[in-house]
Protein backbone atom coordinates (compact mmCIF):
# COMPACT_ATOMS: atom_id res chain seq x y z
CA UNK A 1 0.00 0.00 0.00
CA UNK A 2 1.35 3.57 -0.96
CA UNK A 3 0.28 6.87 0.37
CA UNK A 4 -0.29 9.81 -2.07
CA UNK A 5 -0.96 12.87 -0.63
CA UNK A 6 0.15 16.10 -2.70
CA UNK A 7 0.67 19.77 -0.58
CA UNK A 8 1.32 19.84 2.88
CA UNK A 9 0.61 17.03 5.24
CA UNK A 10 -1.47 17.30 8.37
CA UNK A 11 -0.56 14.81 10.71
CA UNK A 12 -2.16 14.65 14.39
CA UNK A 13 -0.24 12.69 17.07
CA UNK A 14 -2.79 11.22 19.75
CA UNK A 15 -0.61 10.16 23.02
CA UNK A 16 -2.08 9.92 26.51
CA UNK A 17 1.49 12.06 28.37
CA UNK A 18 0.23 10.55 31.40
CA UNK A 19 3.90 9.57 32.09
CA UNK A 20 7.78 10.47 31.04
CA UNK A 21 8.76 7.11 29.94
CA UNK A 22 10.28 5.37 27.04
CA UNK A 23 7.49 5.79 24.74
CA UNK A 24 7.07 9.74 25.78
CA UNK A 25 10.29 10.88 25.63
CA UNK A 26 10.68 9.34 21.92
CA UNK A 27 7.75 10.79 20.48
CA UNK A 28 9.26 14.53 22.21
CA UNK A 29 12.12 13.94 20.21
CA UNK A 30 10.25 12.32 17.25
CA UNK A 31 8.20 15.44 16.94
CA UNK A 32 10.69 18.27 17.71
CA UNK A 33 12.25 16.58 14.49
CA UNK A 34 9.13 16.81 12.51
CA UNK A 35 7.80 20.41 13.51
CA UNK A 36 11.49 21.66 11.21
CA UNK A 37 9.79 19.50 8.56
CA UNK A 38 7.88 22.22 6.40
CA UNK A 39 5.81 19.96 4.41
CA UNK A 40 3.93 18.75 7.53
CA UNK A 41 1.62 20.65 9.38
CA UNK A 42 1.70 19.01 13.21
CA UNK A 43 -0.70 19.10 15.82
CA UNK A 44 -0.92 16.94 18.99
CA UNK A 45 -3.73 15.74 21.23
CA UNK A 46 -2.71 14.68 24.88
CA UNK A 47 -4.92 12.87 27.29
CA UNK A 48 -2.97 14.59 30.07
CA UNK A 49 -1.22 17.38 31.00
CA UNK A 50 2.29 17.19 32.39
CA UNK A 51 5.74 17.33 31.36
CA UNK A 52 5.08 16.06 27.42
CA UNK A 53 2.78 18.42 26.98
CA UNK A 54 5.29 21.33 28.23
CA UNK A 55 7.79 20.05 26.45
CA UNK A 56 6.02 19.82 23.08
CA UNK A 57 4.52 23.61 23.51
CA UNK A 58 7.95 24.63 24.17
CA UNK A 59 9.13 23.35 20.81
CA UNK A 60 6.37 25.42 19.06
CA UNK A 61 3.63 23.04 18.77
CA UNK A 62 0.91 23.17 18.57
CA UNK A 63 -1.14 20.92 21.73
CA UNK A 64 -4.26 20.15 22.93
CA UNK A 65 -5.37 18.18 25.94
CA UNK A 66 -8.82 16.50 26.82
CA UNK A 67 -8.01 15.45 29.89
CA UNK A 68 -9.59 11.98 30.74
CA UNK A 69 -9.52 11.57 34.06
CA UNK A 70 -12.66 14.69 33.85
CA UNK A 71 -14.46 12.20 31.57
CA UNK A 72 -15.97 9.06 31.02
CA UNK A 73 -14.45 7.08 27.76
CA UNK A 74 -17.46 7.69 25.74
CA UNK A 75 -17.13 11.80 26.57
CA UNK A 76 -13.62 11.78 25.07
CA UNK A 77 -14.36 9.49 22.13
CA UNK A 78 -16.85 11.97 21.29
CA UNK A 79 -14.72 15.34 21.77
CA UNK A 80 -11.93 13.66 20.03
CA UNK A 81 -14.07 13.06 17.45
CA UNK A 82 -15.69 16.48 16.75
CA UNK A 83 -12.21 18.04 17.26
CA UNK A 84 -10.92 16.12 14.40
CA UNK A 85 -14.47 16.43 12.18
CA UNK A 86 -12.98 20.40 12.03
CA UNK A 87 -10.10 19.80 10.15
CA UNK A 88 -10.04 16.50 9.40
CA UNK A 89 -5.72 15.24 9.10
CA UNK A 90 -3.67 13.18 6.77
CA UNK A 91 -2.34 10.98 8.90
CA UNK A 92 -3.04 9.97 12.63
CA UNK A 93 -0.15 8.53 14.84
CA UNK A 94 -1.45 7.13 17.85
CA UNK A 95 1.23 5.76 20.64
CA UNK A 96 -0.46 2.91 22.70
CA UNK A 97 -4.14 1.19 22.78
CA UNK A 98 -6.62 3.56 24.26
CA UNK A 99 -4.97 6.50 21.48
CA UNK A 100 -4.79 3.86 18.94
CA UNK A 101 -8.99 3.34 19.61
CA UNK A 102 -9.43 7.13 19.60
CA UNK A 103 -7.56 7.10 16.59
CA UNK A 104 -9.58 4.70 14.62
CA UNK A 105 -13.53 6.18 16.33
CA UNK A 106 -11.94 9.62 15.34
CA UNK A 107 -11.33 9.12 12.01
CA UNK A 108 -14.55 6.97 11.28
CA UNK A 109 -15.99 8.90 8.53
CA UNK A 110 -13.38 9.99 7.00
CA UNK A 111 -11.92 8.21 4.12
CA UNK A 112 -8.61 10.46 3.41
CA UNK A 113 -7.72 9.86 7.22
CA UNK A 114 -4.60 7.47 7.25
CA UNK A 115 -3.97 5.67 10.38
CA UNK A 116 -0.40 5.02 11.62
CA UNK A 117 0.73 3.26 15.12
CA UNK A 118 3.51 3.08 16.76
CA UNK A 119 4.47 -0.32 18.85
CA UNK A 120 7.04 0.90 21.37
CA UNK A 121 6.97 -2.79 23.13
CA UNK A 122 5.49 -5.80 24.11
CA UNK A 123 3.11 -6.44 26.96
CA UNK A 124 4.16 -8.41 29.42
CA UNK A 125 2.42 -11.59 29.52
CA UNK A 126 2.79 -12.76 32.79
CA UNK A 127 0.75 -10.97 35.57
CA UNK A 128 -2.43 -9.73 33.34
CA UNK A 129 -5.75 -10.23 34.43
CA UNK A 130 -8.66 -11.29 32.79
CA UNK A 131 -9.76 -7.20 31.18
CA UNK A 132 -6.07 -6.29 30.90
CA UNK A 133 -5.65 -9.40 27.94
CA UNK A 134 -8.70 -9.12 26.67
CA UNK A 135 -7.75 -5.19 25.92
CA UNK A 136 -4.64 -6.22 24.45
CA UNK A 137 -5.82 -8.58 22.40
CA UNK A 138 -8.45 -6.26 21.09
CA UNK A 139 -6.01 -3.78 20.62
CA UNK A 140 -3.34 -6.14 18.33
CA UNK A 141 -6.78 -7.15 16.38
CA UNK A 142 -7.66 -3.70 15.55
CA UNK A 143 -4.34 -2.84 14.66
CA UNK A 144 -4.06 -5.60 12.20
CA UNK A 145 -7.33 -5.01 10.65
CA UNK A 146 -7.85 -1.11 10.40
CA UNK A 147 -4.46 0.24 10.39
CA UNK A 148 -2.58 1.08 7.46
CA UNK A 149 0.73 0.72 8.77
CA UNK A 150 2.00 -0.07 12.17
CA UNK A 151 6.15 0.78 13.10
CA UNK A 152 7.97 -1.40 15.13
CA UNK A 153 11.04 -0.09 17.40
CA UNK A 154 12.86 -3.00 16.62
CA UNK A 155 13.16 -6.39 14.81
CA UNK A 156 12.00 -8.42 17.38
CA UNK A 157 8.38 -6.41 17.96
CA UNK A 158 7.90 -6.67 14.20
CA UNK A 159 8.64 -10.22 13.79
CA UNK A 160 5.89 -11.19 16.58
CA UNK A 161 3.55 -8.79 14.81
CA UNK A 162 3.85 -10.35 12.04
CA UNK A 163 4.24 -14.27 12.62
CA UNK A 164 2.79 -14.78 15.95
CA UNK A 165 0.00 -12.39 15.53
CA UNK A 166 -0.82 -12.27 11.98
CA UNK A 167 -0.09 -8.74 10.69
CA UNK A 168 0.67 -8.12 7.36
CA UNK A 169 4.20 -8.10 6.50
CA UNK A 170 3.47 -5.05 4.68
CA UNK A 171 1.91 -3.46 7.13
CA UNK A 172 5.02 -3.13 9.53
CA UNK A 173 7.93 -0.96 9.40
CA UNK A 174 11.31 -0.95 11.44
CA UNK A 175 11.66 2.39 12.84
CA UNK A 176 14.68 2.35 15.51
CA UNK A 177 14.72 4.62 18.34
CA UNK A 178 17.02 7.41 18.46
CA UNK A 179 18.14 10.26 20.73
CA UNK A 180 20.05 13.40 19.50
CA UNK A 181 23.75 13.88 20.49
CA UNK A 182 24.99 15.67 23.02
CA UNK A 183 26.69 18.88 21.79
CA UNK A 184 29.93 17.69 23.53
CA UNK A 185 30.86 14.32 23.90
CA UNK A 186 30.61 13.79 28.07
CA UNK A 187 33.06 11.39 29.46
CA UNK A 188 32.84 8.63 32.00
CA UNK A 189 32.67 9.48 35.24
CA UNK A 190 36.08 9.11 36.79
CA UNK A 191 36.68 6.49 39.54
CA UNK A 192 37.93 8.52 42.55
CA UNK A 193 34.78 8.22 44.56
CA UNK A 194 34.31 4.17 43.67
CA UNK A 195 32.91 2.42 40.42
CA UNK A 196 29.89 3.56 39.70
CA UNK A 197 26.73 1.83 37.80
CA UNK A 198 23.58 2.85 37.24
CA UNK A 199 20.32 2.27 35.83
CA UNK A 200 16.69 4.74 34.70
CA UNK A 201 13.43 3.44 33.96
CA UNK A 202 9.75 2.79 36.05
CA UNK A 203 10.23 0.71 38.96
CA UNK A 204 7.89 -2.40 37.45
CA UNK A 205 8.22 -5.72 37.57
CA UNK A 206 9.50 -5.98 33.61
CA UNK A 207 12.38 -3.74 34.51
CA UNK A 208 13.56 -6.44 36.89
CA UNK A 209 15.65 -4.15 39.24
CA UNK A 210 15.43 -7.18 41.55
CA UNK A 211 18.15 -8.71 39.46
CA UNK A 212 20.27 -5.64 39.42
CA UNK A 213 20.22 -5.65 43.45
CA UNK A 214 21.57 -9.00 43.32
CA UNK A 215 24.01 -7.98 40.82
CA UNK A 216 25.23 -5.44 43.14
CA UNK A 217 25.07 -7.39 46.06
CA UNK A 218 28.00 -9.33 43.86
CA UNK A 219 30.12 -6.49 42.54
CA UNK A 220 30.70 -5.09 45.91
CA UNK A 221 31.28 -8.18 47.73
CA UNK A 222 34.52 -8.04 45.17
CA UNK A 223 35.14 -4.35 44.78
CA UNK A 224 34.31 -0.80 45.99
CA UNK A 225 31.40 -0.14 43.78
CA UNK A 226 28.29 2.33 44.22
CA UNK A 227 24.56 1.54 42.44
CA UNK A 228 22.24 4.28 41.37
CA UNK A 229 18.98 3.51 40.20
CA UNK A 230 16.77 6.43 38.82
CA UNK A 231 12.78 6.32 38.61
CA UNK A 232 9.53 5.73 40.41
CA UNK A 233 7.25 3.02 40.39
CA UNK A 234 4.93 0.05 42.04
CA UNK A 235 7.83 -1.85 42.84
CA UNK A 236 9.98 0.28 44.99
CA UNK A 237 8.90 -1.15 48.32
CA UNK A 238 10.10 -4.46 47.06
CA UNK A 239 13.52 -2.94 45.65
CA UNK A 240 14.17 -1.38 48.71
CA UNK A 241 13.36 -4.40 51.19
CA UNK A 242 15.75 -6.50 49.11
CA UNK A 243 18.84 -3.68 49.13
CA UNK A 244 18.36 -3.78 53.04
CA UNK A 245 18.04 -7.43 52.91
CA UNK A 246 21.34 -7.66 51.14
CA UNK A 247 22.82 -5.27 53.39
CA UNK A 248 23.54 -2.86 50.49
CA UNK A 249 22.13 0.09 52.41
CA UNK A 250 24.48 3.07 51.68
CA UNK A 251 26.12 1.06 48.25
CA UNK A 252 22.75 1.02 46.50
CA UNK A 253 20.68 4.64 46.08
CA UNK A 254 17.40 4.46 44.86
CA UNK A 255 17.68 8.49 43.56
CA UNK A 256 13.62 8.59 42.89
CA UNK A 257 12.47 10.28 39.62
CA UNK A 258 14.95 12.91 38.19
CA UNK A 259 14.46 15.71 35.58
CA UNK A 260 18.80 15.79 35.70
CA UNK A 261 19.44 12.97 33.76
CA UNK A 262 22.26 14.68 32.33
CA UNK A 263 23.61 14.77 35.39
CA UNK A 264 22.74 11.22 36.14
CA UNK A 265 24.66 9.81 33.08
CA UNK A 266 28.16 12.30 33.73
CA UNK A 267 28.08 10.06 37.14
CA UNK A 268 28.57 7.10 35.87
CA UNK A 269 30.96 5.10 34.75
CA UNK A 270 28.78 1.93 33.64
CA UNK A 271 24.83 1.28 32.85
CA UNK A 272 23.27 -1.69 33.64
CA UNK A 273 19.94 -2.89 31.43
CA UNK A 274 18.19 -5.80 33.92
CA UNK A 275 15.04 -5.34 31.60
CA UNK A 276 13.07 -9.37 30.91
CA UNK A 277 11.96 -7.70 27.40
CA UNK A 278 12.31 -4.12 25.99
CA UNK A 279 12.05 -2.42 22.52
CA UNK A 280 14.97 -0.37 21.82
CA UNK A 281 15.25 1.71 25.70
CA UNK A 282 16.42 5.40 25.22
CA UNK A 283 18.01 5.11 28.27
CA UNK A 284 20.12 2.68 26.58
CA UNK A 285 20.52 5.18 23.67
CA UNK A 286 20.66 8.11 26.52
CA UNK A 287 23.74 6.56 27.78
CA UNK A 288 25.66 5.18 24.72
CA UNK A 289 25.19 8.91 23.45
CA UNK A 290 27.19 10.20 26.28
CA UNK A 291 30.05 7.87 26.19
CA UNK A 292 28.82 5.45 29.13
CA UNK A 293 29.26 1.62 28.93
CA UNK A 294 25.94 -0.17 28.61
CA UNK A 295 26.06 -3.99 29.75
CA UNK A 296 22.03 -5.52 28.88
CA UNK A 297 20.09 -8.49 28.50
CA UNK A 298 19.94 -10.10 24.79
CA UNK A 299 16.57 -10.05 24.53
CA UNK A 300 14.40 -8.20 22.71
CA UNK A 301 15.80 -5.48 20.46
CA UNK A 302 18.39 -5.41 23.32
CA UNK A 303 19.48 -8.87 21.07
CA UNK A 304 18.45 -8.22 17.58
CA UNK A 305 18.97 -4.41 16.87
CA UNK A 306 22.53 -3.65 18.18
CA UNK A 307 23.01 -1.39 15.00
CA UNK A 308 20.49 1.21 16.12
CA UNK A 309 22.27 2.07 19.77
CA UNK A 310 24.55 4.17 17.92
CA UNK A 311 22.44 6.58 18.78
CA UNK A 312 21.51 9.67 15.83
CA UNK A 313 18.24 12.04 15.65
CA UNK A 314 15.47 10.02 15.31
CA UNK A 315 13.80 8.03 12.56
CA UNK A 316 12.03 10.65 10.15
CA UNK A 317 8.55 8.88 10.25
CA UNK A 318 5.05 11.14 10.02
Amino acid sequence: MSFYIFGMIKVCHIISGDLWAGAEVMACHLLRELVLTEELRLYVLLLNDGRLAAELREAGLSVTVFDESRCSFTKLAGEVRNFLKKDPPDLIHSHRYKENLLALMGSAGSPRTRLIATQHGLPEENGLSLLQGAKVRANFFLMSRFFDRTVAVSRDIRDHLVQSLGFRDDRVAVIHNGVPIPSENVSPASCVAGFRIGSSGRLCQVKDYPLMVAVASIVCAKRQARFLLAGEGSCRGEIAASITARGLDGRFVLAGHLDDMDSFYRGLDLYLNTSRHEGIPMTILEAMARGVPVVAPAVGGDRRDRRARRGGVPGRRA
